[in-house]
């Protein structure tokens, strides 16, 4: 009795990983330009998911149940994200918006975001589009693009500050390096992480094999932070995705009522305990 039910066991067990190795995604090389450098062409998702279906839930420990996502809908690799550095007054202001359940968000008001807040949501798709001489970043969350010179000019002297910041990139071995600086002071990072006009960003893109494109951005504010940190992403490639317009203003009906929850915040703002 004892051997036929080792037997079946066994056969449980070679059938499982038999079955869990036809399921394996295949892993393909980076595609590559004619001049030998990664092509960072096609349309990702923010997801720790391989394989070309859209990741409509993060999986969870238990087979078809999905996990519960992070604030924000960001799916982070593991040690994603560092503890936010802030400075006191900005750890203050920041524990402050969130007392007030960010209804401070400039995103409320469709206000254009920085990519560090726009790259890990899963929600949308985001598209890119590689030349030798520039790479094209659109992002379907708010309909935003960016035009990245990848042929190593430097930020142009005349720039003027705006809400996604001035991009440039250089190439570091496989990795496309993004200097980002000129931020409009203002802009979120994340629920309630703000920053100042002297946000300066280092974005580091790399794709590992055609369906993984590794995102890590060093974040630095003096005004704000004690020091640089840094946030990791993974975005998988989603062949068959398009994306689509993304109108915000369009019965956008969060700023009236914020402007009616403002005439009486005991509505809205709670009042944690304080630390231990």
């Amino acid at each position: 009795m004892r051997r036929a039910g080792l037997a079946l066991v066994f056969a449980l067990a070679s059938g499982g990983m038999l079955l869990a190795q036809r399921q394996s995604p295949t892993i393909v090389p980076t595609p590559r330009t004619a001049a030998g450098k990664p092509d960072l062409t096609g349309v990702y998702q923010a997801s720790s998911r391989r394989g070309t279906a859209w990741d409509a839930d993060s999986p969870g420990e238990q087979p078809g149940v999905p996990a519960a996502r992070p604030a924000g809908d960001a799916i982070p690799i593991p040690g994603g994200r560092e503890p936010v550095p802030f400075q006191d007054w900005a750890r203050a202001k920041a524990q402050e918006y969130l007392n007030r359940r960010s209804i401070d968000d400039p995103a409320t008001y469709c206000q254009l975001q920085s990519s560090v807040r726009m790259t890990p949501v899963g929600l949308f798709p985001i598209q890119f589009v590689q030349t030798p001489q520039q790479l094209v970043i659109m992002y379907e969350y708010f309909y935003e693009f960016r035009a990245i010179p990848i042929d190593g000019r430097g930020h142009p002297e005349d720039v003027e500050p705006t809400y996604m910041g001035d991009s440039v990139g250089h190439w570091d071995g496989n990795t496309l390096v993004v200097d980002v600086t000129n931020f409009k002071e203002g802009g979120w990072l994340a629920s309630g992480v703000f920053h100042s006009d002297q946000l300066h960003l280092t974005e580091r893109y790399t794709r590992i094999d055609r369906d993984q494109m590794n995102y890590e951005v060093t974040i630095d504010d003096p005004k704000v932070f004690t020091k640089p940190w840094t946030m990791r992403t993974t975005l998988m490639l989603r062949n068959g995705t398009r994306l689509r317009e993304y109108s915000c203003t369009e019965n956008n009906l969060d700023v009236q009522r914020y402007q009616e929850y403002l005439k009486t915040p005991s509505l809205f703002t709670r009042a944690p305990p304080p630390p231990r």
